[in-house]
């Protein structure tokens, strides 16, 4: 199997779940801008869930000292960790790039207006899921053009003992689930952030006075 025949199992379900219990925008849907696209794509590449993902990501690679031609050491966290960087980067301005040449937007938009359970549902659709200039929902062509495309084409500098079929078939499984906890810290975010804050607002109640011994 290679990357060709990996993208016809891709868009079959991105496909039947375009449109499927989608949810309207609560203000009319604006195009992203060049400007927006590029915003999108620092933040996909170089981001704060981007760069911990990596980060994690390669120090449990470490520990299980995979692929062995690395090291358990922190030079071997390094390269792991430049290579998923490397990925990252690649991969999302293949998306970026492509698609801005048919209007697809690869931002996720967030839609705290409804409850938990389809919000959730959303964060896993638009995995797979974009939207057109228009507003319409339509598969992520291009997101599932780069991802199967890196992941295939990183085999070309992986060390050996990670450069089958069956090691990219896995980069991509890993790839669009690291994607789907991006939309899921999007959706989520500033909901924690809020209660957070709001929490520490509240002042503490106050303390009770004395008691006074009874004589």
């Amino acid at each position: 199997m290679h990357c060709r025949a990996v993208l016809p199992l891709l868009l079959l379900p991105a496909t039947a779940l375009t449109g499927q219990n989608a949810i309207s925008f609560t203000q009319p849907y604006e195009p992203i801008t060049a400007q927006q696209r590029l915003k999108w794509f620092s933040n996909a590449a170089l981001g704060p869930s981007s760069l911990l993902t990596g980060a994690v990501s390669a120090g449990i690679d470490t520990l299980r000292n995979d692929p062995p031609e690395y090291g358990p050491h922190w030079g071997g966290f390094g390269e792991r960790y430049g290579f998923r960087l490397v990925n990252r980067t690649v991969s999302s301005g293949i998306e970026a790039s492509m698609g801005s040449l048919w209007g697809e937007d690869p931002r996720y938009h967030r839609v705290p207006q409804v409850r938990t359970g389809a919000r959730v549902r959303n964060v896993l659709r638009m995995t797979v899921v974009s939207h057109n200039h228009d507003g319409h929902e339509t598969p992520a062509y291009a997101r599932l053009i780069a991802i199967p495309s890196i992941s295939f084409l990183s085999n070309t500098w992986i060390p050996d003992s990670r450069n089958s079929t069956g090691d990219a078939l896995n980069r991509i499984a890993f790839s669009f689930a690291t994607h789907a906890l991006s939309n899921a810290f999007i959706e989520f975010w500033p909901d924690i952030r809020r209660r957070l804050h709001r929490n520490r607002s509240i002042p503490d109640p106050p303390s009770a006075p004395p008691a006074v011994a009874l004589r």
